[in-house]
């Protein structure tokens, strides 16, 4: 069987909701794999606003979790747990810790920052996670501004009067070996820079419309707390949770590539690792960290098309690594 793209919620385990605020100024978006998944995070970013990270860390005794959550709202999204707690229970998802009738589903998340600069009204995260949760399936992601996009912008670096959308993208891949898959929230302070082409397709917004090219000069003056790129690797190998750190890792180099500049000390940025656990880990012949890293490059590869796809959706079908592997 050849390697071939496929859409992020047809990972075997993954399904994904969305929903926007009625405003459609921001949302909500939720990863739920069926059953408790390991997940790693890695958070390159120093200023993020994330949900229960604490236990994901390689040494921690339960790693594992029945959904992820992207949200807007800054702090103010991370209410959104609740809902997404809420559905999942309601479904019977969960486990029953230490003999207690009561089930509990471990879940993480993290917020952008798209809070409006006016004095209006925050909406309640909770509902709109609640509806997310709901609507998770295995159909297409739609990309651009919805869920957990709605809000989003890029290319902060001359002011947010001057950013272009953001937004949330995916991109993932079938191999004989197995499936994985990127999805991306785009809000960042930088440009967005496709290599494959050599174009920067989005950025600051200059008084023709065109992307501004990010100047190194002025980062002494970007704005704060307003940038954010959130990221997920998942698949259905059952890598052991340091292998899943090192897809993070890859994940993340493939987003300094394309986000320019990447993980500043104002970034919000934070990339999940996690695993469906429907596969056998590749075979190897000689070193064991040979197949994590193959697929590590493709990871990387498919966190660029995924924002690509986030800031570009009716122009970003581009080449992939199904592709290319094809070509």
């Amino acid at each position: 069987m050849a390697s071939r793209e496929i859409p992020f919620s047809r990972i075997p385990g993954v399904r994904v909701g969305s929903a926007t605020s009625p405003n459609r100024r921001t949302g909500v978006t939720v990863v739920r794999f069926g059953r408790a998944a390991p997940v790693v995070v890695d958070v390159r970013g120093g200023a993020c606003a994330t949900y229960d990270i604490g236990s994901l860390r390689l040494d921690a005794t339960f790693g594992r979790r029945w959904a992820l959550f992207f949200t807007g709202g800054s702090v103010y999204g991370l209410d959104g747990a609740r809902g997404v707690r809420q559905r999942l229970v309601e479904e019977e998802e969960g486990r029953s810790p230490f003999d207690s009738a009561h089930l509990i589903a471990p879940l993480s998340g993290a917020a952008i920052f798209d809070l409006p600069r006016a004095r209006e009204p925050v909406p309640d995260y909770a509902p709109i996670a609640y509806e997310a949760t709901r609507r998770a399936s295995r159909a297409p992601l739609e990309h651009g501004c919805f869920g957990a996009g709605a809000g989003a912008t890029i290319g902060k670096y001359l002011g947010r009067d001057r950013a272009m959308r953001g937004g949330m993208g995916s991109a993932a891949i079938r191999t004989p070996e197995g499936s994985i898959g990127v999805l991306v929230v785009a809000n960042s302070v930088g440009g967005v820079y496709d290599a494959s082409s050599g174009r920067w397709i989005g950025g600051a917004r200059a008084r023709s419309g065109q992307a501004v090219i990010p100047p190194y000069d002025r980062y002494g003056v970007m704005p704060s707390g307003t940038h954010t790129t959130l990221a997920l690797v998942a698949t259905d190998i059952a890598w052991s949770r340091p292998q899943l750190a090192r897809l993070a890792v890859e994940v993340e180099t493939g987003l300094a590539r394309t986000v320019v500049p990447y993980a500043t000390s104002f970034d919000g940025d934070v990339t999940f690792a996690a695993s469906t656990e429907r596969r056998r880990p590749p075979r190897v012949r000689s070193d064991p960290g040979e197949a994590v890293d193959r697929f590590g490059l493709i990871a990387a590869d498919l966190a660029r098309l995924a924002v690509l796809r986030a800031v570009d959706p009716k122009g970003s079908r581009r080449r992939g690594p199904a592709d290319r592997a094809s070509a």
